[in-house]
C-alpha cells in the first residue's frame, strides 16, 4: 500500500517555513481506496508570492487545524505504507521537519515519482509535474493546490505501473542481509505479524503489515538510519504469523511487543500519543471530563501527542456542546464558571443544572469515542476464503480475536466468544479498534 502524498508550504525552507496544506491519498497498487486533505493554520503569515502561486491566504487558513491537531492522523494513514511523491524529498523533509517540532521522529519508506519518470519515460523535456502532466495529457485543474498535485501524482503513478509493475519492486540482489534469499522468497504477501531473531534467537523486532514480504525487503533494504542498520546487522532469522486483516494484525503486532518488549521496538509508533481524555463522575453526580497523562489501567476516551494539543481538543468540546470549564477542568475555582457569567454554561458548575440534564449533553459529546455498543463481535477476512476472523468486545471491554470456519459463522454468540484467544484490554487495544470501525463503517458487525 502506497501514501501519495503533496503538501502546501509558506516557503522553501523546512527548517523555516511552514505546512499550509496537506492531502494523502492512500493507494493499493491499482487505484485510490482513501483520501485525507485539510489546510494547516501554519501560525506565521502567508507570503503574497505564496498566495499569487497557491491561493492560499491567511484568511484561508483562518480556522483551520493546526499541525499537531492532524499529527495522529497523518502517521495512522501512513503507518506501514510507502510514500508516493513527485520530488518527494521536498514533501517528505517539510513532514519531518513539523513532526520534529513535536519531538518525533517520523519516517516512512519512500518513492519518487520524478526518478521513476526520468526512467520509464525519457527525453521529456521537463519532469516538472506541470509540464509532465501536460506532456501525458493528465488533467490537474487544481495545480499547486495539495488535492489536485497529489490526485495529478496518484495518475502518474498508474501510469508509470502500467508500464513496469516491477518498478517499486526491491530487488533482492545486493541487499547485504543475514537472512537468506529463500527465507525472503518463501514469506507470504498477506496481512500478518513478523517477527525478527538474532543469532540467539531472542526476538528483537516485531511489526505488522497487510504484506509481509515487502515490509521484511523495505526493512533490509533500508539504510537510511542507525536503528535500521543496527536491526539489519542483528537478523539472522525470521518468522511470522497471518492474521488476514489489518485489524488483527494491529491488535496482535500490539500485544505481542507489550509481551515481548523486543530490543527495537523501544520507540513503539503509538506511545507518541501521552496524553488522554478521561471521564468520571464526582460525588455530585455530574460526569466530568479531564486531561491526564495514559496510565494502562485508566482506559482513556482518546489520545493525544501532548497536552497542549488535548487541552485544545477539550477547550473545542466544551464550546461546541455547552459544557461546564470547572467541571471539565479547565476552569479552577470554587463558584461559577467563567462560561457561567457569559451565559455560556447553564450553571451545573453551582448546581443550578441538574446532574440528568447535564450528563445528556456529556454523553453526547463523548459519544464519538465510545463503542456504540458494549457487546459486540467483529466479523473480518480470515486467513483463508474458507474462515473469518472474529474481534470481541464484552462490556466494553476488548476481550481478544480468533478464527472461525465462515460455514459456522452464526448467531450463537457462546458458540462465537469459544471460538476468541483472550488478549489483555488496554488503550492500544481500545483505540485500534475504535479508529478501525471509523475507518471501515461498513464492517460486519454482531451485537449481543
Amino acid at each position: 500500500m502506497y501514501a501519495i502524498i503533496d503538501v502546501e508550504t509558506t516557503g522553501l525552507s523546512p527548517h523555516s517555513e511552514k505546512i499550509t496544506e496537506i492531502a494523502i491519498l492512500i493507494h493499493n497498487g491499482k487505484k485510490v481506496t482513501e483520501e485525507f486533505v485539510t489546510l494547516i493554520d501554519p501560525e506565521k503569515k502567508i507570503p503574497y508570492r505564496i498566495t499569487q502561486l497557491t491561493g492560499i491566504n491567511n484568511k484561508t487558513v483562518e480556522g483551520a487545524p493546526r499541525f499537531y491537531e492532524v499529527a495522529k492522523k497523518i502517521i495512522e494513514v501512513t503507518e506501514n505504507r510507502i510514500m508516493v511523491g513527485h520530488n518527494v524529498a521536498f514533501d517528505y523533509n517539510f513532514i519531518r521537519s513539523e513532526f520534529k517540532n513535536l519531538g518525533y521522529d517520523f519516517k516512512i519508506e519512500r518513492l519518487c515519482t520524478v526518478k521513476m519518470s526520468r526512467k520509464l519515460i525519457p527525453l521529456q523535456r521537463s519532469y516538472g509535474l506541470g509540464n509532465l502532466c501536460k506532456e501525458l495529457n493528465i488533467d490537474n485543474p487544481s495545480r499547486h493546490r495539495a488535492s489536485g498535485d497529489a490526485t495529478a501524482t496518484a495518475k502518474l503513478f498508474e501510469l508509470l505501473l502500467s508500464i513496469d509493475p516491477a518498478i517499486t519492486g526491491i530487488s533482492l540482489k545486493g541487499l547485504n542481509s543475514n537472512l537468506s534469499n529463500e527465507k525472503i522468497k518463501e514469506l507470504p504477501q498477506k496481512p500478518g505479524v513478523y517477527y525478527f531473531f538474532n543469532k540467539q534467537g531472542d526476538i528483537i523486532y516485531i511489526g505488522k503489515s497487510i504484506n509481509i514480504r515487502n515490509r521484511v525487503l523495505s526493512h533490509i533494504s533500508n539504510n537510511t538510519s542507525k536503528k535500521e542498520i543496527e536491526l539489519k546487522n542483528c537478523m539472522t532469522d525470521v518468522d511470522y504469523e497471518l492474521t488476514g486483516n489489518e485489524l488483527t494484525a494491529l491488535l496482535l503486532e500490539s500485544a505481542e511487543i507489550k509481551r515481548n518488549k523486543p530490543l527495537f521496538n523501544r520507540a513503539q509508533l503509538r506511545t507518541v500519543f501521552t496524553y488522554g481524555l478521561y471521564s468520571y463522575q464526582n460525588s455530585d453526580g455530574y460526569m466530568c471530563l479531564k486531561i491526564d497523562k495514559n496510565k494502562e489501567k485508566n482506559l482513556p476516551l482518546t489520545t493525544f501527542t501532548n497536552q497542549l494539543s488535548a487541552k485544545e481538543f477539550l477547550f473545542n468540546l466544551v464550546e461546541e456542546h455547552g459544557l461546564c470549564q470547572k467541571l471539565c477542568g479547565l476552569y479552577k475555582t470554587q463558584h461559577a464558571c467563567f462560561h457561567y457569567h457569559i451565559k455560556q454554561c447553564n450553571g451545573a458548575c453551582i448546581g443550578k443544572e441538574t446532574p440528568d440534564n447535564y450528563n445528556l449533553r456529556v454523553e453526547e459529546s463523548i459519544k464519538p469515542y465510545k463503542f456504540d455498543q458494549s457487546n459486540f463481535i467483529i466479523i473480518d477476512r480470515g486467513r483463508t476464503n474458507e474462515e473469518r476472523a472474529l474481534v470481541a468486545v464484552k462490556n466494553g471491554k476488548y476481550v481478544g480475536f480468533g478464527f472461525v470456519n465462515t460455514t459456522l459463522i452464526s448467531n450463537n454468540i457462546d458458540f462465537l466468544m469459544g471460538s476468541i484467544t483472550p488478549y489483555p484490554d488496554n488503550k492500544d487495544a481500545q483505540q485500534i479498534i475504535r479508529n478501525y470501525l471509523r475507518k471501515n463503517e461498513m464492517v460486519r458487525i454482531i451485537n449481543f
